[in-house]
This record gives C-alpha cells, sequence and structure tokens, in this order.
C-alpha cells in the first residue's frame, strides 16, 4: 500500500482540522461545564450548536464506506479523519461519526428492509436521534457471544424479549430511540452460531427499564454513557427482526469488525494528544533544577510513545487498506491485531503523560485521567484482548495446517 495519503483524503483532513481549531478545541471545557449543569442525562448546547455547524460545512457521516449516504470515504480514507476527531473524546458525535450510532448505521444499511431504514436509519443519518446496542449481558462472560441468554421468543405475529444487558451503549441517553438487541431465538439449536437475532426495539416499548448507568472509573460519559437494561416481556412485531432468524451473530461479526477499527483510529488520536501534551508539560515543569523533558528517563519515554503511536496508525492503516481491497473477513487477522495492539498502545503512552504532568495528571485538569478511563475500556469493549489474540493465534497457525 501507498503510505502517503490521497489528495482527496488531504482536502478533508484540512477541513476537518481547521472545524476542530476554530469550533472543538475551544470548546472542551464548555461541554464538561454544560453537562454538570443540573441534570447530567441532559443533552449539551454546545454539541448541539456544534453538530448544525459540521453538518452545514459538509463534514457529516463521514463514517460510511461504499455508500451514497455521505462522501462515500473508503476506511482507509476515513482512518485519519477519525483520528482527529478522536483527540477529544466527545467530538465525534459533533459530526455524527460517534458510536454506537456509526455501528448501528452500518447495520442497519446492510442488513435492514427497506422499511426499516426509513422509520431508523434515516433520522440517525440526520442526527435527529441517537440509538443503542445491547449485546453484554452482565450473567454471562459475554466474549463468547454465544453465552448470550436474552430470549427472543416468537408469539403469533410479534415477538417477545426477555432478558437483562449492561454496558449497552446510549441506553441512558434522552435521544436514545431505538435498542439493537442481540439474542436467542433457538436456544437449542446444535450449530452455536445459529441460536442468536438481532432485532430493533423502540425505546419506548413497554417492559424496557434502564436501571442505571455504568461509570467507568467514575466517569459515567453523560449524556450519553452506557447503562444496565431490563427487558421484560417487551413485544415487538416480527418485522423488527434483522434478516431472518438465526443470523444475529453474523451480523454481529459484520458489525463489530468496523466498529472495533474506528475505536483503534480514534484512540490513536487520544494517545496523539496525550504525547502533546506531556512534551508541553516535561518542557516547561523544573525539577530539582532542571526541566523534566531533560531527563533520560523523560526523553525515553517520549521517544517510545512516538514509536508506539507510529507503530499502530501504520497496522490500523494497513487494516483498513485489506477491509478495503479484500473484505472484512478476510481482514479478520489484522482487525484483530489492531484491536489489540492500539487500546494498549494507548493505555502505556496516557500513562506515561499522567506521570509526566505529576499530580495534575491524576486531576481533571488536563483531560488525562478521563482519556486513560476512555482507552482501558477498549481493551474490553467488542472484546477483550484475551478473545482477539487467540483469533489472532488460531490464524497464524492454520497457515501451516498440514
Amino acid at each position: 500500500m501507498d503510505f502517503e495519503y490521497s489528495t482527496r483524503t488531504k482536502e478533508w483532513l484540512a477541513r476537518l482540522t481547521a472545524f476542530m481549531d476554530e469550533h472543538v478545541y475551544p470548546n472542551e471545557q464548555v461541554f464538561f461545564d454544560q453537562v454538570a449543569e443540573g441534570d447530567r442525562w441532559r443533552p449539551t448546547r454546545i454539541v448541539d450548536e456544534l453538530k448544525a455547524k459540521a453538518r452545514a460545512a459538509g463534514l457529516w457521516n463521514l463514517f460510511l464506506p461504499d455508500s451514497s449516504r455521505g462522501p462515500g470515504l473508503t476506511n482507509l480514507e476515513y482512518a485519519p479523519l477519525c483520528e482527529v476527531m478522536g483527540r477529544v473524546v466527545w467530538a465525534p458525535e459533533v459530526f455524527n461519526c460517534s458510536a454506537p450510532d456509526t455501528g448501528n448505521m452500518e447495520v442497519l444499511e446492510r442488513y435492514g428492509t427497506p422499511e426499516q431504514q426509513r422509520r431508523w436509519l434515516e433520522p440517525l443519518l440526520a442526527g435527529e436521534i441517537r440509538s443503542c446496542f445491547a449485546m453484554t449481558e452482565p450473567a454471562v462472560a459475554s466474549s463468547d457471544a454465544t453465552n448470550i441468554g436474552t430470549a427472543i421468543v416468537r408469539d403469533g405475529a410479534d415477538y417477545v424479549i426477555n432478558g437483562r444487558k449492561w454496558w449497552a451503549s446510549g441506553a441512558p441517553d434522552p435521544r436514545c430511540a431505538l435498542f439493537i438487541v442481540m439474542g436467542k431465538t433457538d436456544p437449542a439449536n446444535p450449530a452455536r452460531h445459529r441460536q442468536q437475532s438481532m432485532i430493533l426495539v423502540p425505546r419506548d416499548t413497554p417492559g424496557i427499564t434502564v436501571l442505571r448507568p455504568l461509570p467507568v472509573f467514575g466517569y459515567d460519559d453523560a449524556p450519553h454513557g452506557h447503562g444496565e437494561v431490563l427487558f421484560e416481556n417487551v413485544r415487538v412485531p416480527a418485522a423488527n427482526l434483522l434478516q431472518r432468524e438465526g443470523d444475529g451473530f453474523a451480523i454481529a461479526q459484520g458489525r463489530l469488525g468496523p466498529g472495533r477499527i474506528h475505536h483503534c483510529m480514534r484512540v490513536i488520536g487520544l494517545a496523539e494528544r496525550a504525547l502533546e501534551k506531556m512534551c508541553r508539560r516535561s518542557a516547561a515543569r523544573v525539577a530539582f533544577g532542571k526541566p523534566v523533558a531533560s531527563r533520560t528517563v523523560t526523553l525515553e519515554r517520549i521517544a517510545e510513545a512516538r514509536i508506539l503511536i507510529d507503530q499502530a496508525r501504520f497496522l490500523v492503516l494497513n487494516a483498513a487498506h485489506k477491509m478495503d481491497t479484500v473484505g472484512n473477513k478476510v481482514a479478520a487477522k489484522e482487525i484483530a491485531m489492531i484491536k489489540v495492539a492500539a487500546p494498549q498502545m494507548a493505555c502505556q503512552v496516557i500513562d506515561w503523560a499522567i506521570q509526566a504532568h505529576g499530580g495534575g495528571g491524576v486531576s481533571d485538569d488536563f483531560g488525562l485521567a478521563y482519556a486513560y478511563a476512555h482507552a482501558r475500556t477498549l481493551r474490553l469493549a467488542d472484546g477483550p484482548d484475551e478473545v482477539h489474540r487467540n483469533q489472532i493465534g488460531k490464524l497464524e497457525l492454520a497457515q501451516y495446517a498440514l
């Protein structure tokens, strides 16, 4: 692959960077101040204002490859843009490029019926609503998706859903209008990966209870966040099923591939921002008569951070290239590799940045503690490191099978 960004990518990158410089970075503290005003789960005024500006500027729905619903950027073209958005944790929403909506929109575009797309995809693409992806469950090890126990039972013209989900991304958001729920329609099927289905559940359906928001290291990610959700005899029309019964596992894999690479793209931006802060802070701080930046240990950490970030970036670009050229299924190993490498890299780089900031690093003054909480979560989200390593190992060994 050619490591030089295309002319088209550079043009988009310049537009996006200018928007971030003018509108996002100056309002970072404004966002957190507005979240802290009264009801934390009320959408912030600043994000709503910036979303209108981003849409007017044409910086909207950049994430959909091979689609007429956006600019049609490839994964490789989108990667550096996603990285820039990721420099501020809440910024992707400004451009309608935030999880879980991006993954849910991709699911609806790939697997939804025309009616499902009309009802849910169009308002999501317009930024009029938000959505939730409900897969993980508290009662089982959900890293093995065949463990999922939520029941989706056919009853005449309807399906009835019973189960408990947690880490349901977007569930506490008052703008959430749609849950995409994964459960079992055929638990007795001997083909374990054909037991699951996915179904569209309107948020206002009777029987849905958001039990609580789930903070990460004390950060609740309001006004979006994650939640624990109870589904009690939730009845929806059979037409709400995505594809056919038994397709849920395959849909999940189709959804999580792009979602994983988007997370990795964003977390590289987060790590890049942490390195910038580490360099500025260590150059300005004096300890024992010398700038912290002049200490060998600091120089080594800065150098190692630069190496780790660039390594992860090249791995991500390679995975994006393979997704574009040979498809997500063939690129499975590369996607798994970056899902391990990028969050681990970010955790290490952010940790060094925290150390360089001294006590300020673990406060909320520099955004590093929040960044670390976000990066550390990604070692679990969309599959833990251990599962991805197992997959990488099996794919590697398969090359030598006799």
